[in-house]
C-alpha cells in the first residue's frame, strides 16, 4: 500500500495542525515495514521531517505552492496527476483547508474543528466563505474522514451532512515521552536563564489570534487579579503573531501591570515541555477549539490547568481542570485569584491532569489511522456529493 500525506498546512511547524501532523508522522513509523509513506512538504518545512528521512519518501514541494490560493490550486490540480503517477492508494491531507475534490485513489480527510461556524470574524472574509461553503461540498467528497473529537464529528454531521457514524472520531495524542513532569526545578532554572521568567506565573500557550483565543479577555482578567491581590504572579503569553496579533499587543501594552505580561514568541518543541513545568498554572481561555492539545500536554507536565469548555475543550479537559466561562472576565480573574491564593486546588488538580492525560495516546491512536487508511472504499463516496 502506497500512502500520501500533505503537510502544506503546517505553516513551517507553528501550529496546531503542524503538532498533530508531525506526532501523526512519528506514531506510523513502526508500520513502514509494510506501508510505503510519502510525505509531501514543501521546501522550508523540511528540515521538520528529517526524523522520517530513510523510513518514508520525503517529497518536496516547491515554495512557490505555499501561498494560500497557490497551495488550494497545487491541492485540486497538481497533485492528483503526482498521485496518478506514484499509484498512490490513499491521499490524507491532515486540514478540511485542503482536501481535494476528486483523485484515482481513495481520499482521507481530518478535521479538526469548525471554528468559521462558531467564531466571527475567525478569519477574513474569503477564508470564512471557504470555510463555509465550499469545504461542505469537499467534506462530502471525502471516503474517510477522522475527526479529533465528538464534537467535531456533530459539527460535521451538522453543517456538512455527513453522519456522526459515517466519520472516525479518533483523539489526538501527545508524546508522554516528551510531555511528563520531569524535573521542575531544572525547568525553572531554564526558564529564568532564557526569559528571566523568576516569579510564578499563569502560562498560555497558543498563537497570538484575535478573537478567537481570547487573549485581550485574559489579560483584562489579570489586571484585575493584580489589582485585587497585588500579587507578585505574572502572565506569560507563548505564542507566534496570527490574525489580529496587534489587538493582544496593544491590550498588554495598555494594562497598568504590562511589565507583568510577557511574550515570548514562538516556543520551539525542545523547551516547550520544561516551559509547562515552570509555569504555576496554564490558563486556557479560547472561545472555541476542534480539540485544543495544549492543557493535555500542560496537564501530562504536571501543570494545574484552568480552561474554556468550548468547543471539544470540555470533552478534552473533562473534570480535571478549572473550568471558566471564557466571556465572564470576573470568573476568569476569580479562577486566577484561587490559583495564586490556594495551592491545595493547584495540588489536587495536577493529580487529576496527570492521570487524564494518560487518555491520549498516539501508538493506539494511530492504528486507528491505519485502519481508516485500510478500509476497503468503494469507488463513489459513501454520502454522496
Amino acid at each position: 500500500m502506497k500512502i500520501a500525506l500533505s503537510t502544506s498546512v503546517i505553516q513551517r511547524g507553528k501550529t496546531g495542525v503542524a503538532q498533530y501532523v508531525l506526532a501523526l508522522t512519528r506514531a506510523l513509523m513502526p508500520y513502514t515495514d509494510v506501508v510505503k509513506f510519502h510525505i509531501l512538504a514543501l521546501a522550508q518545512d523540511l528540515p521538520l521531517f528529517e526524523f522520517a528521512r530513510g523510513r518514508m519518501e520525503i517529497v518536496p514541494v516547491d515554495e512557490r505552492w505555499r501561498p494560500a490560493v497557490r497551495n488550494i490550486w497545487w491541492h485540486q490540480q497538481v497533485l492528483p496527476r503526482w498521485l496518478d503517477q506514484q499509484q498512490i492508494d490513499v491521499l490524507h491531507v491532515p486540514s478540511y483547508r485542503r482536501m481535494v475534490h476528486s483523485a484515482h485513489c481513495n481520499l482521507v480527510s481530518t478535521i479538526h474543528d469548525l471554528a468559521p461556524f462558531h467564531v466571527k470574524k475567525k478569519y477574513d472574509f474569503a477564508r470564512m466563505l471557504y470555510g463555509r461553503i465550499v469545504v461542505k461540498h469537499l467534506a462530502r467528497r471525502q471516503n474517510g474522514i477522522i475527526a479529533v473529537s465528538s464534537s467535531t464529528a456533530r459539527d460535521v454531521e451538522h453543517y456538512f451532512g455527513v453522519p456522526v457514524q459515517r466519520q472516525n472520531v479518533i483523539l489526538n495524542g501527545i508524546d508522554h515521552a516528551r510531555f511528563n513532569p520531569g524535573d521542575r526545578a531544572a525547568a525553572c532554572a531554564m526558564v529564568a536563564q532564557r526569559w528571566d521568567l523568576t516569579e510564578p506565573f499563569f502560562l498560555y500557550v497558543s498563537r497570538l489570534e484575535h478573537p478567537a483565543k481570547n487573549h485581550t479577555r485574559l489579560i483584562e482578567a489579570f489586571d484585575k487579579f493584580k489589582s485585587t491581590s497585588g500579587s507578585p504572579w505574572q502572565l506569560v503569553l507563548a505564542g507566534s503573531d496570527w490574525h489580529g496579533a496587534e489587538h493582544v499587543h496593544a491590550a498588554a501594552r495598555d494594562s497598568r501591570h504590562t511589565r507583568d505580561i510577557h511574550f515570548l514568541g514562538f516556543v520551539e518543541d525542545a523547551v516547550l515541555p520544561d516551559l509547562y513545568r515552570a509555569a504555576s498554572t496554564m490558563v486556557y481561555p479560547s472561545l472555541f477549539e476542534g480539540f485544543g492539545l495544549p492543557p493535555i500536554e500542560a496537564m501530562a507536565c504536571g501543570c494545574p490547568v484552568i480552561s474554556s469548555k468550548r468547543g471539544s475543550l470540555g470533552e478534552v479537559v473533562g473534570s480535571a481542570a478549572r473550568i471558566i466561562d471564557p466571556e465572564d472576565v470576573g470568573d476568569m480573574a476569580q479562577a486566577l485569584l484561587e490559583f495564586a491564593t490556594h495551592r491545595e486546588q493547584r495540588d489536587s488538580l495536577i493529580h487529576a491532569g496527570l492521570e487524564n492525560a494518560r487518555r491520549f495516546n498516539w501508538d493506539e491512536n494511530a492504528k486507528r489511522v491505519m485502519d481508516v487508511y485500510e478500509k476497503p472504499f468503494t469507488g463513489s463516496r459513501s454520502w454522496g456529493g
